[in-house]
């Protein structure tokens, strides 16, 4: 079966974040501003996902979602699928999103003051959170060979001060595309072994893999830690559903699932009811729409790489995952608010500031590559034009 990746949606005035929020987050009141910041896609969902929804608004229910276990067991089928993942459907626990779900494990697994370790630059939100919690942020830096992040595990070992808890791993790492190897998810395993902290494993871009890159779940890599070891994941980012506000927390250890069961409770909700329809139908039946969506990704990423780096004074980070390319721009020497205005003002072109990724971040710009290829095309062709006269 054929699926439509090109034909643009009318997103604009729609209630989308990523258009409608430019003009207040950016000073940009132009319609023909092309939005690269937010991390969802400018694509249709899925038909099997719309055919599903289709069929719950028909039934015209809109009250509490019960029963989960198909849905349970439609993301262990998933995961043992496509990542050879085999988990127990009831380690499954449903979250409002991923960071909702990241606030339950760091609720439960700290206290106020405690050290939270995150590998950047990496993901804004993990910061936020920390920090809404009375936690504090422990940043490790990451360090870059052959192109590519490398974690410092031997640098965060002799940093550690004592009131670190958690660690917190980003993979695919955002931003960045970076694939851990099994050997370097086992060594950061190891490394909260070693040190008795508790590891959270952000995998929600894990199905986001360009065609021949194989993507290890760190359970996958280290079973041997698997009672200090929480995943966080979603259906969200790859099936373009962020809106649903639904993301999946895996426990496989009952000590850990009796931990962080009272911090469920307490916030006496149920799962989104469409957001659980929209899960349940892209693990079960959304295979061939993700294998299409993978390889235009790539290619898309392909082009953006190919064009962008042949501007003089930038590189793109190589990836093999995601759609949220990480732009160098070092090479040009300006600040990161001309970096900022060149592209968002001059261009029209929004990215995400890499200074909201933490160390590491100045001198970059994140792309989101997952809009229609016409699109993603006019705005390469902008930004050379914007970044062009800088030798």
């Amino acid at each position: 079966m054929a699926f439509d990746f090109d034909t643009p949606l009318l997103l604009r005035g729609k209630h989308t974040s990523k258009y409608d929020n430019i003009a207040r987050n950016y000073g940009v009141d132009d319609p023909a501003a092309i939005a690269m910041w937010v991390a969802d896609m400018d694509f249709k969902a899925a038909p099997v996902i719309l055919d599903a929804m289709r069929e719950e608004i028909d039934r015209g229910y809109c009250g509490y979602f019960g029963n989960t276990q198909p849905v349970d067991a439609a993301v262990a089928g998933w995961l043992k699928d496509r990542h050879n993942c085999v988990i127990d459907p009831g380690w499954v626990r449903y979250t409002h999103g991923v960071i909702g779900g990241y606030g339950d494990v760091i609720s439960a697994y700290s206290e106020p003051g405690d050290g939270v370790i995150v590998f950047s630059p990496v993901y804004h939100a993990f910061f936020r959170q920390i920090e809404a919690m009375g936690r504090v942020v422990v940043e490790s830096p990451l360090v870059i060979e052959d192109g590519r992040f490398m974690m410092d595990l031997e640098g965060l070992a002799a940093s550690l001060k004592g009131h670190e808890k958690i660690v917190t791993l980003c993979s695919p790492h955002n931003p960045g595309g970076r694939i851990w190897s099994v050997e370097e998810l086992r060594a950061v395993a190891d490394f909260c072994a070693a040190h008795d902290l508790f590891l959270i494993s952000d995998e929600i871009h894990m199905d986001l893999t360009f065609p021949g890159v194989t993507f290890v779940p760190t359970l996958v890599a280290a079973p041997e830690h698997a009672d200090r070891i929480a995943i966080l994941t979603a259906a969200s980012k790859a099936f373009n559903i962020a809106g649903a506000e639904t993301g999946i927390a895996i426990y496989p250890d009952a000590e850990m699932r009796k931990r962080v069961a009272p911090v469920i409770l307490d916030r006496e909700s149920t799962p989104n009811r469409y957001g659980m329809v929209m899960m349940k139908a892209a693990f079960a039946g959304g295979h061939d729409w993700m294998d299409a969506a993978q390889a235009y990704l790539g290619e898309n990423f392909r082009i953006f790489k190919d064009r962008m780096d042949a501007i003089p004074g930038v590189t793109v980070m190589n990836m093999d995952a995601t759609y949220l390319t990480w732009v160098n721009f070092e090479g040009l020497g300006m600040a990161d608010t001309e970096l900022l205005k060149r592209s968002a003002q001059d261009a029209k072109v929004i990215p995400s500031p890499g200074t909201q990724f933490g160390i590491g971040g100045s001198g970059h710009l994140r792309y989101n590559v997952a809009l229609p290829r016409t699109a993603m095309i006019e705005a390469i062709t902008r930004l050379e034009v914007a970044f062009g006269d800088v030798q």
